[in-house]
Parts: structure tokens; sequence; C-alpha cells
């Protein structure tokens, strides 16, 4: 009962009314790719130094529920000696974790890859805990061509990604389940549903198996978008439609929010699109963001590796935000953009 109640606690602070999760998990190499396009070396200083200014951004709490952090992230200290977890909860933000460990190739299934990580998970988590975290995160991938992903894949990407939650919720923690449908390929809207359709029953399917409690888990999914070489994009409106067509025939009304990650959109375009999708008639859920890149790249690019910046960058994380949370209302407008929200 302890447990459920424990997790009861974190859903409340997490599922907030304008409020959405800031994703700062990137992983060693993602994070040395991003520091390189901006002339930093990834060392583990510039590292802490650049998310514990983006934690430490001045009522960022306003519009940022939870941020997932990456394993290093949870023993270090802002530049005045706060644990960042701690940090984050002095904001009134819950800290999280990423608990996978990566994706590698599912064997006999050629162009599939499945994550691994739950080797030990159960220790992993307890240790995560006592550093503060409340709540985690795993992705399993997909690729769309015209074979993929397989039965196979689905079956077995649906099958770890509910075990993983079956062990965060035993051990009193949060689980955010990512299914991410990848926007690489030139497949059609409709192609993007399809599978994604496929995938979500799958993954509920293994998540009743396990006896997850759906009150109790965050969903953080892909939009429906085409593929990034396909000759014809979407608009916000179509996204947001074909999104929640696919939404309401897989996922229970249990589940209390899904926050959409950004999976290579534009911070604008993730902003507008899940604008377009609240402006839509209710639905059962909360209707949120978990986005990385699409909060934090106007946030890189003002810092430059340049702690004479730190306003700068600060700033532009939280109109980042702010204009996150008018969505989460429906009330974004492109204007917004130039004029400061």
């Amino acid at each position: 009962m302890i447990t459920q109640q424990e997790l009861q606690a974190t859903i409340d602070v997490l599922v907030q009314k304008g409020k959405g999760i800031l994703a700062a998990d990137e992983s060693s190499p993602t994070i040395a790719k991003r520091f390189s396009a901006i002339n930093v070396e990834s060392t583990e200083e510039n590292r802490r130094a650049y998310r514990s200014l983006l934690l430490s951004t001045p009522n960022l709490g306003d519009f940022i529920s939870g941020v997932i952090l990456f394993e290093e992230t949870l023993g270090q200290r802002s530049d005045e000696g706060i644990l960042i977890p701690e940090l984050c909860e002095q904001q009134g933000i819950v800290p999280g974790i990423k608990v996978d460990k990566g994706k590698l190739a599912l064997a006999n299934s050629e162009g599939d890859e499945i994550t691994r990580g739950l080797d030990g998970l159960e220790q992993r988590l307890q240790g995560y805990k006592q550093q503060g975290a409340r709540f985690a995160k795993w992705r399993n991938v997909y690729h769309i061509t015209e074979h993929n992903p397989s039965r196979l894949a689905i079956q077995a990407n649906a099958e770890v990604l509910a075990s993983y939650a079956a062990i965060c919720q035993a051990q009193g923690i949060v689980p955010i389940v990512e299914p991410e449908v990848l926007i690489d390929g030139d497949h059609s809207l409709q192609r993007c549903a399809e599978v994604s359709e496929a995938v979500f029953h799958a993954v509920f399917h293994a998540l009743h198996r396990h006896h997850v409690v759906l009150e109790h888990m965050l969903l953080k999914p892909n939009m429906m978008i085409p593929g990034k070489q396909h000759s014809q994009q979407a608009s916000a409106q179509q996204v947001a439609e074909q999104t929640i067509k696919v939404l309401r025939r897989t996922v229970p009304a249990a589940v209390p929010s899904i926050n959409f990650l950004s999976g290579g959109m534009t911070p604008e375009v993730s902003t507008a699109n899940l604008n377009a999708m609240n402006q839509l008639s209710a639905q059962p859920w909360e209707l949120s963001f978990s986005y990385g890149r699409a909060l934090q790249e106007p946030a890189l690019n003002a810092w430059q590796g340049d702690m004479a910046n730190a306003q700068l960058t600060q700033s532009a994380l939280y109109q980042r935000a702010r204009l996150n949370g008018a969505a989460r209302r429906g009330e974004y407008d492109p204007a917004m953009e130039f004029i400061g929200g």
C-alpha cells in the first residue's frame, strides 16, 4: 500500500496542468554530438556545468514538473554545491533517471533493434532512488521500412518495456514507457500510424500481462508524422488528428498522461503539434510533452560553452518551456515565438 501511495504522489506532481517533462538524459555519445555542434568538448565538467545551468533556471518549475537525468548527473552538484536532484526538488521539479543501457540489433530480425538493461535493474533502481530519483525512463525504438518492424520486433520490444515498468513499480518508481517509432525514412503519415498502432497495442497487452498499474505510469510515444524524407509533410492539424485517432484506439483511459517525445522535430513544430492536439475535443488523458532537444536547442545555442551567456541560456530555456506550457492548454500561437509570449 505504501508503494502505491508513493507512486501516486509522484504521478500527482508529474501530471500537472500546463506542465511537462524536460529530458536531460542524453547518453555520452549524444551529448558529445550536441556539444560538438557548438564547438564545446564533452568533458564531465562541461556536462555538469551545462545541466546545472539549465536546472538552475529561475522559476523553471512554472512549466516543468519533472526532469529525466543521465546516471552521471544524479551524483553531480551545482555551482553552489547542491546535489542536482536536490536542486530539482527545490524548483518543485521531480528528478527522474534514464535506466536503459542502449539498443542493439535484434537477433534474427534484420533491421530491427531491441533495448538492453534489464539485468540488475532492480538493484540499480534501489541505488537511484537513494540518490533522489522518483521516476524512470526506458526507450525502445522501431524502424519503419517496407519490412520493419517485424512481428518479432514488436512483440520482443513490448515484453522488454513491460518488464521494465513492472520492476520500476515494485520499487516505488514511476515508469515512463517510451516506444518510439522513428522519424527516419520516407514513409507516409498513414504508414507511421499503422506501425504505431500495432506497436502501442502490443505494448499495452504486455503491460497487462505484467500486471503494471496503468494509473501509475506515463506513456512517452511518438506523434504520427511522415518520415523525414517523405515528399509530403503533414500540417499540425493533420498530425494532431491522426495521433489522437491512433491513441484512442490503443491507450486505455486509465493512463494519466501521454507525454510526447519530439523525435527530431524542431522546437517550433513540436510545440505547434502539441498545441493542435490540445485544441481538439477533450481526451481521457492529459496530453503533455517530454522533450529533449526541442526544449534545449535554443538554450544550447545561446550557451556556446561560455558561462558569460548564463542568463541568455536560462532565458531561452524558460521561454521554450513557457511556450510548451501554453501548448499544454491549447493556447499557443506562433506569434508568441517573436514577441516573447
